[in-house]
């Protein structure tokens, strides 16, 4: 039992101050899905107070990909993870809000 405790202790002191994880330059693009739909949500919420689609697009960007694509990725992973009504109304918001700047924008070209 001693060993045992000893081997315990030893680990997390070698694991805490001898060789402790750095993370270096990391990105938010190496989250997981649900911090990415929190951040997706986060960025819905922006929109629903500054309407700019592209400044949204812009937040979304460092997630990596396609920032509608993103969006209904987001939007999936909310429903399966229960998120509240109003949550999903507003990443659903989000979607259409790019979905038609996208058009738009490519009317423009």
């Amino acid at each position: 039992m001693i060993a045992i405790l000893i081997g315990i202790a030893g680990g997390l002191f070698y694991g805490w101050e001898i060789s402790p994880v750095e993370y270096v330059d990391t990105s938010p693009d190496t989250l997981s899905i649900d911090y990415k739909t929190d951040y997706v949500l986060m960025a819905a919420e922006a929109y629903q107070v500054e309407n700019d689609p592209a400044l949204a697009v812009q937040r979304l960007a460092v997630l990596g990909g396609d920032p509608i694509e993103m969006v209904v990725q987001a939007i999936l992973s909310a429903e399966r993870n229960g998120y509240i009504d109003s949550d999903l109304a507003l990443m659903r918001q989000l979607s259409e809000a790019l979905q038609a700047w996208h058009l738009q924008a490519g009317q423009g070209s």
